[in-house]
């Protein structure tokens, strides 16, 4: 008994998923579209009045429009073959936000009416021009903060004369990074230092003291690296010293009330108010700490924690 393979699966072995898609002779389908299911129709009693009436003119109307159709299902399949689709960089996002993932098209040659789009979502058109590329942005709905992951792409033409649609999915492996949404309101801000700290006490970081090593967090500086402590094997560690506490803010997954999404979303209002700001904070979710710092890598930094807060690289 032969092995009946899902369309999922089907389409994983025919058009593989990767970062850079060419498509082939085995990656290309073709079918009528609903022009050339109207066409045939009415191809079909045109040619019986043609044999009824044994009228040759009828004869060569009908020849003339069948050659017509069957070339352009050859330039239709043509115009699709050879197409070269890359993945390009994806915007991050916030939640209840679309995300703009972008695809670079490119061929041999010109190849105009190439269409793009999710399943279900209405298709882009865009002309690959003579000797050059092209890219598309393209938009999902991120519902939900962490990894957004891209369906299937399908890649379609009609060229030249819209009787049959030349198509094909692929799996360009795009994910864009979706930050929890703002929450309203004014940002939840405190005096660093946290719970049982007391005024003059070493608390965050800062460059008075030397207070040891920790590992080292996206947001550090480069400066503070001990490359000694690298060369032995022991990793990426940074050198941390203890500052007087009262003078950085505060952003404490442990402070917030709610959810926990919707405590994230507090901490997300924090973050993109402080940095506005200039002003440098540290974030503290559980055990992470990020900070105290400022500028755009610290914010960075503190917004893929929250993205990826409970959820893993991975997810």
């Amino acid at each position: 008994m032969r092995r009946v393979l899902r369309p999922g699966r089907w389409l994983a072995r025919r058009v593989p998923a990767a970062r850079r898609v060419r498509l082939g002779r085995r990656q290309v389908f073709v079918l009528p579209s609903r022009a050339g299911l109207a066409l045939g129709a009415a191809l079909v009693p045109m040619l019986l009045v043609a044999i009824n009436y044994q009228n040759s003119l009828a004869y060569a109307l009908v020849f003339l429009l069948v050659s017509l159709a069957l070339v352009a299902l050859l330039h239709t399949w043509r115009n699709l073959l050879g197409v070269e689709l890359r993945a390009a960089s994806a915007e991050a996002t916030h939640a209840g936000q679309s995300a703009c993932f972008r695809v670079i098209l490119d061929a041999d040659g010109p190849r105009p009416a190439i269409g793009l789009g999710w399943p279900g979502a209405r298709r882009a058109l865009a002309d690959i021009p003579t000797g050059g590329e092209t890219t598309v942005p393209l938009l999902l709905s991120a519902p939900r903060r962490g990894w957004l992951r891209a369906p299937r792409l399908r890649v379609e033409t009609r060229f030249p004369l819209g009787l049959w649609v030349a198509w094909s999915w692929v799996d360009l492996r795009q994910r864009a990074l979706v930050y929890p949404a703002p929450a309203d309101g004014p940002p939840p801000i405190g005096q660093g230092g946290g719970e049982g700290d007391v005024p003059g006490r070493p608390a965050g970081e800062g460059l008075d003291d030397f207070r040891g090593l920790r590992q080292y967090q996206p947001a550090d500086g480069l400066r503070r690296l001990d490359w000694k402590a690298y060369a032995r094997g022991q990793g990426l560690r940074v050198k941390d010293f203890a500052a007087q506490s009262g003078g950085e803010r505060l952003l404490d997954l442990r402070q917030m009330s709610g959810t926990l999404e919707e405590r994230l979303s507090q901490l997300c209002k924090g973050v993109l108010s402080l940095s506005e700001a200039g002003v440098a904070f540290e974030l503290r979710l559980a055990e992470q700490r990020l900070g105290p710092a400022s500028g755009p890598a610290h914010r960075k930094a503190c917004l893929r924690a929250l993205a990826l807060y409970g959820l893993g690289e991975g997810a």
